[in-house]
């Protein structure tokens, strides 16, 4: 792995952990509530972050842009048909988990995230759009892109997906979030352009939120029912 990757992988590490360390500094500097310091502090280090590794990565993406043309309607097309497919895998690990797993359908962290954009419009930006970039960077062109160099596609991508399921907090739902980074993993593949499971990533992120925020409980609960229906009927259950 090259000096640049690992420069990347610190960068995210103090990203997530600085919050430790300035948070509590914000909170006695300013006149925010604890709760608002912390949200804050999330916000300006996620923005730091993707600008330090946007620029740490620019000779790469400079490189890569100078060696290929980009296609954007084959691009466009896969993004959508990731985001299609993100669904249909979301969809089945979801019903492994509930049906034959007993697991509860729903997300923790999910719904963390939804009440602190309810409190803080602002903090939308990190689910929607910085946090599928900086994601998609670390798992997806170097964590996963350097296993591709050492295996076969599916080790890789089920090695790297495993990563970014664990990374989310949540191990009751590792098949949720472990199908959708073995989608992201085929579709860099397919396109070989890190801009396309970013697409993906941040549509998927951007429709969860939109939802949340516009929906009541009880017809996104409706909704998720008529889903698993639909994805049943589609699998032939």
């Amino acid at each position: 792995m090259t000096k640049r990757y690992w420069y990347v992988i610190l960068t995210y590490i103090a990203v997530q952990f600085s919050g430790v360390v300035f948070a509590p500094l914000l909170y006695f500097l300013t006149p925010l509530s604890e709760a608002d310091a912390i949200i804050y502090w999330t916000i300006i280090s996620f923005i730091a972050g993707l600008i330090v590794i946007l620029w740490i990565m620019k000779p790469e993406i400079k490189t890569s842009n100078q060696r290929t043309t980009v296609n954007w309607g084959y691009n466009i097309a896969w993004a959508i048909g990731g985001l299609f497919m993100a669904y249909f895998a979301q969809g089945i690990a979801t019903t492994i988990e509930t049906k034959l797993l007993g697991i509860t359908a729903g997300s923790e962290n999910t719904q963390m995230i939804m009440e602190i954009s309810r409190a803080t419009p602002l903090f939308i930006i990190i689910p929607a759009l910085i946090a599928p970039i900086l994601e998609e960077v670390i798992f997806r062109k170097i964590i996963f892109g350097e296993l591709y160099k050492r295996m076969n596609f599916f080790f890789a991508a089920l090695l790297s997906a495993f990563i970014f399921a664990i990374i989310h907090g949540e191990p009751e739902h590792i098949l949720i979030y472990g199908s959708m980074g073995f989608v992201f993993a085929f579709v860099y593949v397919k396109t070989k352009r890190i801009i396309v499971p970013i697409l993906v990533h941040m549509s998927l992120n951007s429709i969860v939120v939109i939802l949340q925020l516009s929906l009541t409980q009880e017809e996104i609960e409706k909704m998720m029912r008529d889903l698993e229906q639909m994805q049943m009927i589609l699998i032939g259950g």
